[in-house]
């Protein structure tokens, strides 16, 4: 198959799975055009069957705004003509996903959209009164919507009123790629066991509960904090660790791109979030054998089976998840035991061997002109 695919291409979990996406179908013979502003950040070098088409957006004094979404639009119908692209894969609602509409009216050969909603394109940014009847009109616009979860997929209904059929395609990760460490730890030497937190540091990240379980964590085993990511809360972290006097317990690696290096080196994975549509970190850490705490919202739970692979607790209950986070890092066999469950749900549920097959049978459902319903 012949597949666009538009994406964020910034370090978010939409522009991991759509580019490792693109990768996975690309190695399996499919031709990749991935449309972006920015070459995505897993995009690393030559890749047999994939190409790039950078989004360039014009600048003119009459423009307020540089006007992305028509830029992106027209680059989708030009790929599309001269690649001859069966269909358009967009990650994330706006704009993508209204964008891909329009390029398929530009077209002149029969060109399929599907869109894949991955959060807060529908819990965020879709609730804005002035994007929310776009977002419904270019979802229900699509041959085919997935979602990432179940819990995304009741949101989106809910919230939105779509009639169309909505298929939950979860996230997915490569095992061998992400595995447990086999050696001595060495990123992080030492005998403190280690807690990390990955995310793009916003509100609903909840980074000051991530440095209170650590700070009472911290009182009874000794440990470190490895944070990773950036964005608008990070300052306020970092600050907040100095006035606790965490300062050298608490380390704020920045952006990484080698996340099967780093996950392995963790003890546990803190992902507190007040609501996570899937997790992706929090499966990466998983299928590296590191158990994950975190509260029971959003589409976590269908990731995370409480008390096996990790511990959820309500949002908020800040004593509860530190003293479950601290009986884990005592005892060294439960929490190898949990790492190894942690592990083996990957394997049995996420594995992109299980995964990427379902999107090539969408693909083929929606290609064959059955708008994305399942067959019978």
């Amino acid at each position: 198959m012949r597949i666009g695919i538009t994406c964020y291409p910034t370090y978010g979990g939409s522009g991991v799975v759509a580019t490792e996406l693109g990768l996975d179908l690309a190695r399996r013979g499919h031709r990749i055009h991935f449309i972006t502003y920015r070459w995505p950040f897993r995009l690393s070098g030559y890749r047999r069957n994939v190409s790039y088409h950078q989004v360039d957006t014009p600048e003119y004094p009459l423009f307020k705004y540089p006007p992305y979404c028509l830029a992106l639009s027209a680059k989708m119908a030009q790929v599309a003509r001269e690649e001859r692209l069966e269909l358009l894969h967009v990650h994330y609602a706006i704009p993508h996903a209204t964008a891909a509409f329009m390029a398929r009216q530009m077209v002149s050969h029969p060109l399929r959209v599907i869109t894949t909603l991955h959060g807060t394109d529908i819990t965020l940014v879709g609730q804005d009164p002035s994007f929310h009847d776009i977002v419904r009109f270019s979802t229900e616009s699509s041959d085919g919507i997935t979602a990432v979860s179940r819990y995304l997929q009741e949101e989106t209904i809910r919230r939105f009123q779509v009639e169309r059929p909505i298929e939950v395609i979860y996230n997915f990760v490569d095992p061998d790629r992400f595995r447990p460490r086999s050696s001595p730890r060495t990123e992080f030497p030492g005998d403190r066991k280690i807690l990390m937190h990955v995310s793009n540091f916003r509100p609903v990240k909840r980074i000051d509960d991530v440095i209170e379980i650590f700070r009472r964590v911290r009182q009874t085993i000794p440990s470190a904090l490895v944070m990773i990511g950036d964005g608008p809360d990070r300052p306020a972290a970092e600050a907040r660790t100095e006035e606790l006097g965490l300062k050298e317990e608490v380390h704020f690696l920045g952006q990484q791109l080698e996340m099967e290096s780093l996950l392995p080196q963790a003890d546990l994975f803190l992902l507190p979030s007040d609501r996570e549509s899937f997790g992706l970190v929090a499966l990466e850490a998983m299928s590296c054998g590191v158990p994950v705490i975190g509260y029971q919202a959003g589409g976590l739970p269908e990731v995370v089976t409480d008390g096996e692979t990790g511990y959820l607790a309500g949002v908020g209950e800040i004593d509860r998840l530190a003293e479950l986070a601290g009986a884990l890092l005592a005892d060294d066999g439960l929490r190898a035991e949990m790492g190894a469950r942690a592990r083996q749900r990957v394997e049995e549920h996420f594995h992109s061997d299980i995964i990427i097959p379902q999107y090539e049978a969408l693909y083929e459902r929606v290609l064959s002109g059955s708008r994305g319903e399942k067959d019978g």
